[in-house]
């Protein structure tokens, strides 16, 4: 009774699992490294593939084997001993040689794509991405374009984009899974990748247009998990647009809730840690650039829809959202009583952030 009881267990537990395996495997997930949308991707893809393929025919067999063996050769009621024997030289010479070629086969297409997914290909246009991960945001900077964003960023479709990342603080690993495989990013140290979009929509079955999810991958904290950004892939008249638009100063409050929300966010210690082009009081880098944080589709790195609701939720208490942030353990507002925000000045906040678009 316990044997079939235990059997039963063993292969519903079995058949969860390889279910398990087939539903995490669909393209459909947004961050589905199974629906590629570059060449990198593409790379990475038909390599594993083919890895795939080569590692189940060898599994087939092996195992296969070793079930025949099992069954064939079992101990059976009344049977002799079996006889004792030397080994088979041409077995062993078989089963060490065969390995030897299916490595090398291996081999040649995991070179290949090492050096193909190094750097862009010489000769091509390209634009150059300075990535800085932070506990727990990112911050991304355009040198060629006098620009930086932060959690979000846009490139052109069809242009190859190199990236020179480095952290400010723990080890974190970069991944956009519909574009490219991660890379580790290291404090004190400039790692790069590179990939290119062929397309503007991370998920053509929907009506709107769809970013490309990234996150880190790499555990670097008690946020590590909210730790994520998106990729806005756009044509190349609208990319343009976007950078004009990047390059110009913060909008000027306009309403007075709007006005009155930037003084807060002067007297209230935002400025300590946030920076706003076009204000010479908000210079800091600590946390994000907000210059046209309005326009960001997400807030609190890729979490939460940029709306004023949970912009209020966020302002009101960051570790509502997001626990472990520097933000709700550090900034004044959240550690001095004196400073905290009431209910009207997070509606003041959320009207002047809001509005920098």
């Amino acid at each position: 009774m316990i044997n079939n009881r235990l059997r039963t267990i063993v292969w519903a537990l079995a058949s969860l699992l390889l279910v398990s395996a087939f539903v995490a495997c669909t393209p459909e997930h947004p961050q589905s490294t199974f629906d590629s949308h570059g060449p990198v991707a593409e790379a990475q893809m038909g390599l594993f593939n083919l890895l795939t393929w080569i590692v189940s025919v060898v599994f087939v067999l092996v195992t296969g084997g070793l079930l025949y063996t099992v069954f064939k050769f079992r101990a059976r009621p009344g049977a002799p001993p079996p006889q004792d024997i030397h080994g088979n030289t041409k077995l062993e010479i078989a089963w060490t040689v065969i390995p030897v070629i299916l490595l090398a086969a291996v081999a040649v297409p995991t070179v290949q794509n090492q050096f193909y997914i190094a750097a862009p290909p010489e000769g091509e246009d390209k634009l150059v991405v300075n990535v800085v991960a932070h506990q727990w945001w990112w911050e991304f900077d355009y040198p060629d374009l006098g620009l930086s964003t932060a959690n979000e960023f846009h490139v052109p479709v069809g242009t190859n984009i190199e990236f020179n990342m480095t952290s400010e603080d723990v080890l974190h690993s970069f991944w956009v899974p519909k574009l490219a495989g991660k890379m580790d990013i290291i404090p004190g140290k400039n790692t790069t990748m590179w990939f290119k979009a062929d397309t503007t929509d991370a998920d053509p079955s929907t009506p709107e247009k769809d970013s490309f999810y990234g996150q880190c991958a790499e555990f670097c904290g008690v946020a590590h998990s909210w730790m994520r950004f998106r990729v806005h892939v756009d044509e190349q008249d609208e990319f343009d647009a976007w950078v004009e638009h990047e390059k110009s100063n913060a909008k000027d409050p306009e309403t007075d809730l709007e006005k009155e929300g930037y003084q807060l966010f002067l007297t209230k210690g935002c400025v300590a840690c946030h920076a706003i082009q076009g204000r010479p009081d908000a210079v800091a880098l600590r946390g994000p650039n907000l210059t046209h944080f309005g326009n960001r589709s997400t807030l609190a790195a890729g979490i939460k829809e940029n709306n004023n609701e949970n912009l209020k939720v966020w302002l009101k208490n960051p570790d509502d959202l997001k626990g472990g942030t520097i933000m709700a353990n550090e900034a004044a507002v959240y550690i001095n009583p004196d400073l905290a925000l009431s209910n009207s000045d997070l509606d003041a906040l959320v009207a002047y952030l809001r509005g920098l678009k």
